[in-house]
């Protein structure tokens, strides 16, 4: 950890972490909480979620409309997001506006009252978001490829909670998550740009106190089991993810798997690409990603093909799999190598992204990873660690997910097989 990069733990168990950025004019600053989808029990499914919409609608102290109009008074930015394994409260302001949004962050976060009346109404707000994914193919495929590959079980549940769920979720069950979940040990208040650590520190002893006093529970271990889901609809496109087992944050084949997935599907020099749609024409959007969490992960390939050129697309995307399994040369491997380090270099110019950073880091690892050592972990994996992580990954029981015109895509059972093969 550098000079610039401090972390301290309040007697509360709140971290409180900083990057100092003294050439820029800006901070960002949020509460990030260890609490996500993942947490949630099938009956409260989507509470996450109704949570971060609730905090911007009003406090003991302020209205909706005071909520937005303090922050946007000093030209800052107030946001948040639902993830499956954290929940994320986050303000950019300019440097002499950073106690006003720690104050606003912390506000919301402890003192929202729950209103019944905008209760009500964020609940249709949801269905309509909800409703909106639904109709959304190329985004909802991902929510069955989730609910595929952990099928039964809280990784599982969709960020957005179902329909169901959600017309009936009672008040008492928002307020029952984050007394149970936003206890000061998973909090971490983070902050990158124009400040210093010791301001924070106190901002954080003055605002955060109102936190819960709770000792959450250990979310359910997530058990990887693959599978296939299909919906036929009436659509010009098969929107289909194709995905793996694969590993977690403190696997030691992390950084090969990132690799791999940037080679693979990264971008438009990668294998993919070229063979899919450059050289077959067989879809428009083709990409791989990789997700990984705290105890398991997935690799999962993404593609938008025709009805026609779906039948013909599985077979190429496995010739694929098959062949990284096999080799990887070296100049791909560069360059993949340059791709991702120069997307990490990138993000550090951002106040924004390093908050997020060095708060992901500190719920995942404990600490903040300086950027040398990630750097040496990358330059470390060799073309046969590619490999290897490819051959350990797609040998998997394998999960589909497709929606659209789906009668000509090979059965499940079929893609084993030739992956087996």
């Amino acid at each position: 950890m550098t000079d610039t990069i401090r972390t301290t733990r309040l007697a509360s168990g709140l971290t409180v972490v900083t990057e100092t950025m003294p050439h820029v004019g800006t901070v960002s600053l949020g509460a990030y909480v260890a609490a996500g989808t993942r947490h949630e029990r099938p009956e409260e499914n989507g509470a996450s979620h109704f949570l971060e919409h609730m905090a911007f609608k009003g406090t003991a102290r302020r209205t909706a409309a005071q909520i937005a109009e303090e922050i946007e008074d000093v030209g800052g930015h107030l946001n948040a997001y639902t993830a499956r394994e954290r929940t994320a409260y986050y303000a950019k302001v300019l440097k002499e506006d950073a106690p006003l949004a720690a104050d606003i962050i912390a506000d919301i976060l402890q003192h929202s009252v729950f209103d019944p009346d905008e209760f009500e109404r964020e609940r249709g707000v949801i269905l309509q978001e909800i409703g909106q994914a639904n109709d959304t193919p190329d985004d909802i495929v991902f929510d069955h490829f989730q609910a595929t590959a952990y099928p039964g079980q809280p990784m599982g549940l969709p960020t957005l909670g179902t329909e169901a769920v959600i017309r009936t979720l009672p008040r008492e069950a928002l307020l029952s998550f984050m007394r149970r979940h936003y206890a000061p040990s998973r909090v971490v208040v983070a902050a990158a740009g124009a400040i210093e650590h010791a301001a924070v520190v106190a901002l954080a002893e003055r605002h955060f106190a109102a936190l819960p006093d709770a000792t959450p529970a250990r979310a359910e271990p997530a058990r990887y089991e693959g599978g296939e889901f299909r919906a036929e609809e009436d659509l010009d496109q098969v929107h289909l993810v194709l995905g793996f087992p694969a590993m977690a944050y403190d696997d030691p084949d992390y950084h090969a798997g990132l690799l791999l997935s940037m080679l693979l599907g990264g971008g438009m020099s990668s294998r993919l690409f070229q063979e899919v749609r450059e050289k077959r024409g067989l879809v428009y959007a083709i990409s791989s990603f990789v997700s990984p969490y705290l105890d398991s992960g997935t690799f999962g390939i993404y593609a938008g093909t025709g009805e026609a050129e779906a039948a013909e697309l599985i077979p190429v995307v496995l010739g694929e799999l098959a062949a990284v399994q096999r080799s990887v040369t070296p100049e791909e491997l560069a360059r993949a190598r340059a791709q991702v380090k120069a997307s990490l270099l990138m993000s550090l110019e951002s106040t924004s992204s390093r908050c997020e950073q060095i708060a992901h880091q500190i719920h995942t690892w404990g600490r903040v990873v300086p950027l040398a050592e990630t750097i040496a972990r990358l330059e470390a994996v060799t073309v046969e660690d590619v490999a290897a992580a490819a051959r350990r990954m797609f040998r998997g029981r394998p999960t589909l997910a497709a929606i659209g015109p789906v009668g000509r895509l090979p059965a499940l059972p079929a893609i084993a097989e030739r992956l087996a093969a």
